[in-house]
């Protein structure tokens, strides 16, 4: 019986899209400092925090993901010189379009996350996996043919 009930537990799905030079590069020592996080979250490595279309967090939320996260360089240290203050300001735009559509807005977050943050990165998604996990699972925009 007890066995049925840890099956049936939820475990929240969290994509990390991760900019290259500092928020994957976080991942990175994360994980070679041994510092963990849940393995619930999927990164996606992409060249810049701004490269991340708004369309691609509605599609992670219709496919399943109970949670998106977008980790970029810190502002004013972007490889990209601007690109995580374009990406600041799509996000928000984007946020206001969350609320519209009635999803929560603790399940998309914005994180500025350096290299050298390896604890933090580590902290961030262990956070961000609790609170999506309190919030339970995604309803919203979810298209059941993603479903197994």
């Amino acid at each position: 019986m007890q066995i049925e009930e840890t099956k049936n537990e939820f475990k929240p799905l969290i994509v990390a899209f991760c900019c290259n030079w500092c928020s994957y590069a976080g991942a990175d020592l994360a994980g070679s400092s041994r510092l963990s996080y849940p393995a619930n979250v999927k990164v996606i490595r992409v060249p810049c925090s701004c490269r991340v279309n708004p369309l691609f967090i509605l599609r992670a939320f219709q496919r399943g993901a109970d949670g998106v996260i977008i980790a970029g360089c810190h502002p004013g240290d972007c490889h990209y010189t601007s690109g995580n203050y374009f990406a600041r300001r799509r996000m928000t735009l984007l946020f206001s379009m969350l609320d519209f559509l009635g999803i929560e807005r603790e399940r998309t977050r914005v994180e500025w996350i350096s290299a050298a943050e390896g604890a933090k990165f580590s902290a961030t998604m262990n956070e961000f996996v609790a609170t999506i996990h309190n919030l339970g699972e995604n309803k919203k925009l979810e298209d059941l043919r993603c479903k197994e």
